[in-house]
């Protein structure tokens, strides 16, 4: 009930709200029947830089369901390729363009007009796309150069069933594209697009459905941002009014595209200067293209594009000045207070362990809270980390050596006192292997517990020892090794699954390399990463403990006392930066990919824990522990939770889905 009650809001609904349908048929069609719906109008206006754009063709697209879009994936067609499906037919009234795609076309005011010409299916993620356009640079009704390079988006949503529309008919049917909302789109579906034409992601992939989730989740984001309706960003998310959305770096964007469009075409110096600074391969020709290589590169070019944003501009109010061009969603209140970290589960919802106020947070994708008033409650003392398990139920240490169990809707699995045992001493840092069971590291022991996906206790009166210091972080490869991050000691120790130390009686030293290690994180190789807090620095280790981030570790990117670390679904290694305020991102190479500085959108405020979801999107608490940031679209999708990358049977070198996409 929960997720339906979610779906049904306005910003969920999607393409049920923007249509208004009536009927009982999951296919639309424009005859009205018993089976089907009646005539269907998706109504709306092209507008570039508050102008409205004339003679501009409006084609409506479902994403690819069989293969992914994203940055570095090339443009594919054919039945296994990411070309999203053209989804209007010859009922527009218009011919079908050189490549068979039927449009819609504006009118002196931009509007335009959808009146039962689609088709779609239950499912689908549904997007419009406008091509070309007179600007009329000198005044509406005055004809004047069409704009080739002039390319908008506005995400519809999810084609469901007609039936499900009914019980919205108070929902929007108009459509209003312009700047904004073709950053909204950018942004939230970076993961997925490789151009305007070739967004997608597998609707299911090895018996799993984790990639359909991620871009539908995605396609929900940029409703959530920029108003479909109106064209203008939120002030505050739909569905939480603690979650501030960046109207000034939207606004900029839009003003950045609006150069162009707002021109007489691609040699304008508009144009020029934007696709010359967002050129990552082959260069852009349109402005769609450009805001999604802009998304996926927010470092690049920070000042050049900048320029483009005037007080003139027609989005206002502007930055001036910016570290980078992310965005950033800030939370706070909510019932945010002591959260360290943040973790993801399979339907893209953030969960945060409140250590003040003994309990647990779970947001929704669209930044909902699902934990009511006060969180989730019950059996938690000071509760300091949190993993998901592959059943989707949360763990949550607490200080009181005990562990509790939460199901996906928040109710207490574990009994009154939660699972103890296992030589339990102030746990908190807690993993899962592919077996399901629980691995937690003791505060107040040199030890490590491990208790069974039922809470049995696996690892002894007194835990596995040996090869400790005093513990920092730990995570599981994909041979079910454990690999715990020593503050004491500078060291990374290797526990087989069964409990045996295998990285020797000091563990795995880096000669000077490692010192105070603040996290680990295994990629798919089986390799460990691990930042030092006070080298500034990231060392990678083979799956032996070989270094091979060489003498002094990765650096640079303005590494500052990292802290957390996650991987995102390229390999891509994502740093907690907290002595700058900022989220580093090194590429499986050890190269920075995240500027000078990191990136900082959203406010990050010495920031602690760090996690990625299924759409690509950077969560991250703050030491503070009154706020989170959710950085939109800038990471590659992950497999989430992070145990579902595991495998079942264990490898022999430690490979598995780590690090990579669903």
């Amino acid at each position: 009930m929960r997720d339906q009650s979610l779906a049904i809001s306005a910003t969920a609904s999607l393409l049920l709200g923007v249509l208004g349908l009536s009927g009982c048929s999951a296919n639309f069609g424009d005859v009205s029947t018993a089976t089907t719906p009646t005539a269907m109008h998706i109504q709306g206006i092209v507008h570039g830089g508050q102008q409205p754009l004339s003679g501009a063709r409006v084609y409506m697209y479902a994403a690819s369901t069989v293969a992914y879009g994203g940055n570095g994936i090339a443009p594919t067609s054919g039945a296994a390729g990411n070309a999203s499906t053209s989804l209007l037919t010859a009922a527009t009234g218009n011919p079908a363009d050189a490549n068979g795609n039927f449009y819609v076309t504006t009118d002196v005011n931009g509007n335009f007009n959808i009146n039962g010409a689609f088709a779609c299916s239950p499912g689908q993620q549904v997007y419009l796309y406008s091509v070309d356009g007179d600007p009329q640079l000198a005044g509406i009704g005055i004809a004047g150069t069409p704009n080739p390079a002039a390319t908008l988006l506005a995400v519809v949503g999810n084609c469901a069933s007609s039936t499900v529309s009914a019980a919205f008919p108070n929902l929007t049917s108009f459509v209003w594209m312009n700047e904004a909302s073709t950053v909204a789109a950018a942004y939230a579906l970076a993961g997925f697009a490789t151009d305007p034409l070739h967004i997608g992601a597998p609707s299911s992939v090895s018996g799993h459905s984790l990639a359909g989730i991620g871009l539908a989740n995605a396609f929900k984001s940029a409703l959530n941002i920029v108003n479909q309706a109106s064209g203008a960003p939120y002030a505050t998310l739909p569905l939480n009014s603690n979650a501030a959305v960046p109207v000034s770096m939207i606004n900029t964007l839009a003003d950045i595209l609006a150069a162009c469009i707002n021109s007489n075409g691609v040699s304008s110096s508009g144009c020029s200067t934007l696709f010359a600074n967002t050129t990552y391969g082959t260069a852009p020709t349109d402005t769609a293209t450009a805001a999604i290589n802009i998304a996926q590169h927010p470092a690049a070019n920070v000042s050049a594009l900048l320029n483009l944003a005037t007080n003139a501009s027609p989005f206002q109010s502007i930055l001036t000045s910016a570290n980078d061009l992310s965005l950033g969603i800030k939370y706070t209140g909510g019932g945010l207070s002591g959260a360290q970290m943040v973790a993801i589960d399979g339907s893209g919802n953030a969960w945060i362990p409140n250590f003040s106020t003994n309990s647990v947070l779970e947001f929704s994708s669209t930044g909902a809270v699902l934990s009511g008033t006060n969180g989730y409650t019950g059996g938690l003392n000071k509760p300091n980390w949190l993993a998901i398990d592959g059943s989707g139920n949360a763990w949550i240490t607490n200080f009181n050596n005990s562990v509790v169990e939460f199901s996906s809707t928040g109710a207490v699995l574990s009994g009154a006192n939660g699972y103890t045992g296992g030589g339990m001493n102030d746990p908190f840092q807690i993993a899962f292997d592919g077996s399901g069971n629980a691995w937690m590291l003791n505060a107040l022991a040199t030890s490590v517990t491990e208790l069974s996906s039922t809470g049995a206790a696996l690892s002894g009166a007194n835990g596995y020892t040996g090869g400790l210091g005093v513990t920092e972080a730990i995570a599981i490869d994909g041979s079910g090794n454990a690999w715990i991050a020593n503050t004491g000691g500078q060291t990374v120790t290797e526990f087989s699954s069964t409990g045996a130390v295998l990285s020797g009686t000091n563990g795995y030293i880096s000669g000077q390399n490692l010192f105070l290690p603040s996290g680990v994180a295994i990629d798919g190789l089986g390799n460990a990463w691990i930042p030092n807090f006070s080298t500034n620095s990231v060392v990678e280790l083979s799956s032996t403990g070989a270094v091979l981030s060489g003498a002094n570790g990765y650096g640079g990117g303005g590494l500052n006392n990292p802290m957390g670390i996650t991987l995102d679904g390229s390999g891509n290694a994502w740093i907690a930066n907290s002595g700058n305020n900022s989220v580093v991102e090194l590429s499986s190479t050890g190269a920075v990919l995240s500027g000078a500085n990191g990136y900082t959108g959203g406010s990050v405020s010495r920031p602690q824990g760090i996690a990625i979801d299924g759409s690509g999107n950077v969560w991250i608490t703050s030491t503070s522990g009154t706020s989170m940031t959710e950085i939109i679209g800038v990471g590659t999708p992950v497999i989430t939770p992070i145990s579902a990358g595991l495998p079942v049977v264990p490898t022999k070198d430690g490979t598995s889905n780590l690090g990579t996409r669903p």
